[in-house]
């Protein structure tokens, strides 16, 4: 969905008078843009493992080519900072200089543009930070934890002219360019509905024990780490392992939903779902964690002003048995489309002898293998072919002033229906979206923290 249909669907005068101010501004810079010959100075927000072991390595790939360099890691805790400057010593054969807050990084550095790995619940804040101080943006998803980050953080991007790359990957890999265009031509015929899940059996997920011995509240700057969530004692855990605990992280829908519930936005151009159901539980790893283990949530998408029109996503994810891996299909009368497989078959579709017993034609799909690659779903995949793409699509952009392929209004959209979906499971109410004032709403009330 462009910036002008999403604005028809989403009143930018609501969504400006909802959002407020989450955090102080930056000091601000003068925007810059690099020039077709001049170096486009990139930063590092959080050093951690999805920087080290996957950004970074796609960034490094790209960089002479894109005529980009690295010139500084911001990172509130001094681990990451020490770790940083090792790595990249070693990786690029010159030192990197760090920073102990982000303040710092914009005020010395001075960058052209930054890559936002940090908190699940930060990457919102953390753009804001961004694009005030002048500098586009690649930030990683999900985009935010709530409505009222979410729209702060669209409010600021559009009043800027920043590029923001939001890190759905989906959207630069081939095969998911090619769905879109098979869609879209009219030969799959309706989407009825769509299955997505997500399921590892590893205790080891998002828990870092050896991390947790040995981190000390004076290694970090704690408040900065709260941002604008509720003042917590300082727990290491809830800074080490911030996935398990919500409001840090919304555990399941913002780390594994947001991916496969961003493609339904992007084939059908709707930007959010009509309403939500979800049941969710801590049923295995009773750990001290406050993220579910386990959940099902079920999507109604359709037009919001024809209700006989539209189709379900059931998604489901669970961390107690891995049976089952991964699943990405969409449903016709005429068969499927699977996203994990590239392939679209004729699998379910209407065959003839139950079509002729009710005067009908038969419908059945022509098979065909989409090009591309499919997506990688390891916790740690390396400079995938999918992110080396959304990186180099950032930096093409961020020369040529056009809109990436991840824009801020697909952040937005795929936050909207992960914090439905997390409403749902933790309220146990059939969740809806407000498009006037842009709000989730809970049996008829607003969703909070």
């Amino acid at each position: 969905m462009n910036r002008r249909d999403f604005i028809h669907t989403a009143s930018l005068g609501a969504i400006a008078a909802a959002a407020s101010s989450v955090i102080p501004s930056t000091a601000r810079a003068a925007t810059r843009t690099p020039g077709a010959n001049s170096r486009i100075r990139v930063a590092a927000v959080g050093f951690a493992d999805r920087f080290r072991d996957s950004l970074f390595p796609a960034f490094k790939s790209l960089a002479a080519q894109h005529g980009a360099e690295l010139v500084g890691v911001s990172d509130i805790w001094n681990r990451r900072r020490d770790e940083a400057s090792a790595f990249l010593r070693k990786e690029l054969g010159t030192d990197v200089p760090t920073y102990r807050n982000n303040e710092e990084l914009y005020e010395k550095a001075k960058p052209d543009a930054v890559i936002i790995s940090t908190a699940d619940f930060q990457h919102a804040l953390h753009t804001i930070e961004a694009v005030q101080a002048g500098c586009d943006v690649y930030t990683e998803k999900p985009f935010a934890e709530t409505m009222a980050d979410a729209r702060a953080a669209l409010k600021a991007v559009r009043a800027t002219d920043r590029i923001v790359q939001v890190g759905s990957q989906r959207r630069s890999g081939a095969a998911y360019h090619a769905a879109k265009e098979y869609l879209g031509s009219g030969a799959f015929g309706d989407i009825v509905s769509v299955e997505m899940s997500w399921n590892v059996n590893q205790p080891g997920r998002w828990r870092r024990p050896a991390l947790v011995d040995t981190i000390k509240e004076s290694d970090v700057d704690w408040k900065r780490y709260l941002m604008n969530r509720p003042h917590e004692p300082w727990d290491p855990r809830k800074y080490v392992e911030y996935r398990l605990f919500w409001p840090y992280s919304s555990g399941i829908p913002g780390q594994w939903m947001c991916h496969q519930i961003d493609t339904v936005h992007w084939f059908t151009g709707l930007p959010h779902p009509r309403s939500v159901s979800a049941n969710a539980g801590i049923y295995l790893w009773r750990d001290g964690r406050r993220s579910f283990d386990t959940m099902t949530a079920v999507f109604d998408y359709g037009p919001l002003d024809d209700a006989s029109k539209g189709f379900q996503v059931v998604y489901s994810s669970r961390f107690t048995n891995s049976a089952g891996g991964t699943k990405e299909i969409y449903y016709s009368n005429g068969g499927e489309l699977n996203l994990d497989t590239r392939r679209v078959t004729s699998n379910g579709g209407l065959e003839k002898r139950h079509a002729d017993a009710m005067g009908m034609q038969p419908n059945l799909l022509a098979e065909r293998t989409l090009p591309g690659e499919s997506a990688e779903t390891a916790s740690n995949t390396g400079a995938d072919a999918m992110t080396t793409s959304h990186v180099r699509n950032w930096l093409e952009c961020i020369r040529s002033r056009k809109e990436p392929h991840a824009p801020v209004e697909a952040g937005y959209q795929h936050s909207i229906a992960c914090i439905m979906a997390n409403a749902a499971a933790r309220t146990g109410a059939r969740v809806t979206f407000d498009p006037a004032t842009q709000e989730v709403m809970a049996g008829g009330k607003v969703f909070h923290l």
